[in-house]
């Protein structure tokens, strides 16, 4: 029986892509290096960290501390591991990492080499890669661990994806490779500055098999708040397979922030759960204490642990975007 486990399980390690010259990240690298070390150091205190990168003697002079820390080369195009990465099933007392493809979230940007990169890992996986031909990217699903998907029609259904399938067949493909048993699509929500069109990641997150952290938008005059609302209204319209409504914490909607006059996509909701601990963006706004405290209060057997991601955002990504967490009994090669 296959399954895609929920985030909230144990993990094997996390994988990044450490920013380089050549990327996106160029007219600020160092400070984006910063908050990469920042995200594997916090790692690393609680499991492996697997940081593909294009020179190891370079990344690694920026390490003092080596525990748990795992350094392969490989050339990327950019850093965004959450999307180009394989995304582990189990199938019965297996572990399959499949290997999707990614076209730059649509053709938007060149992708050749992040979409290849899986494939040139499998030695250091240990674990069979398996080919897919369905252009889909971590970040536009969550799952809860027990068969259920939450995702995005804007992103899922663009015909920048898969143009020739229709949602039954993309609904059917994506069952039969995940062992989904059901999909939760939610129709509105959006983030301005985000190019992945929706990612599902930037808006509402499983935390446990029965309860949502999402984005909420209380303030009328913000942009988000038409379509924030509408999705608040769709999370509460959702049923459990005992037709009971999922429990919903919601978090708050950043204030505005800007970089060369476009409005960067800052949420909250782009955490990362690791074992016995939570990475929380921040940006630098009031909001950020009371987003720390709502995590405090959701998980109480968790460490939480800020970052300030006000750089990440800059590229329209943030914390969850450039990680991928490989479960449990997924294996690191490495002689």
């Amino acid at each position: 029986m296959r399954r895609l486990p929920a985030e909230f399980e144990k993990q094997s390690f996390v994988q990044l892509i450490f920013p380089h010259g050549q990327s996106d990240w160029s007219p600020y690298l160092e400070e984006a290096s910063r908050t990469f070390v920042a995200i594997a150091s916090a790692i690393a205190r609680y499991e492996p960290c697997l940081i593909v990168c294009d020179d190891v003697a370079r990344v690694r002079s920026y390490f003092t501390d080596m525990t748990n820390l795992i350094f392969v080369q490989y050339q990327s195009d950019d850093t965004w591991a959450r999307d180009c990465s394989g995304i582990t099933v189990y199938d019965d007392t297996d572990v399959e990492i499949v290997d999707f493809s990614f076209n730059g979230w649509g053709g938007k940007f060149d992708a050749s080499l992040d979409d290849a990169m899986t494939t040139a890992l499998a030695p250091y996986y240990g674990d069979r890669i398996q080919p897919c031909d369905l252009v889909l990217e971590g970040g536009a699903i969550e799952s809860n661990g027990e068969g259920i998907l939450l995702t995005t029609s804007a992103c899922l259904l663009n015909p920048n994806r898969n143009p020739h399938l229709s949602q039954e067949e993309i609904e059917k493909e994506i069952k039969n490779v995940l062992g989904i048993e059901k999909i939760l699509w939610l129709h509105h929500g959006y983030l301005s500055g985000d190019d992945t069109d929706s990612h599902i990641d930037t808006l509402a997150r499983f935390i446990t098999s029965d309860t949502i952290m999402y984005v909420q938008s209380l303030k009328h005059n913000d942009e988000h708040h038409g379509e924030l609302t509408k999705m608040e209204r769709e999370l509460e319209a959702f049923r459990r397979s005992d037709d009971t409504p999922y429990t919903l914490i919601p978090l708050p909607m950043c204030d505005a922030i800007y970089f060369e006059h476009q409005r960067l996509p800052a949420t909250y909701a782009n955490f990362l759960m690791i074992d016995d601990a939570v990475l929380v963006p921040i940006y630098g706004v009031p909001q950020d204490s009371e987003a720390l405290e709502i995590f405090r209060n959701s998980f109480h057997a968790r460490e939480i642990i800020a970052i300030d991601c006000s750089i990440l955002i800059r590229q329209n990504g943030s914390l969850h975007c450039v990680t991928m967490q490989f479960p449990k009994e997924t294996v690191i090669n490495i002689n």
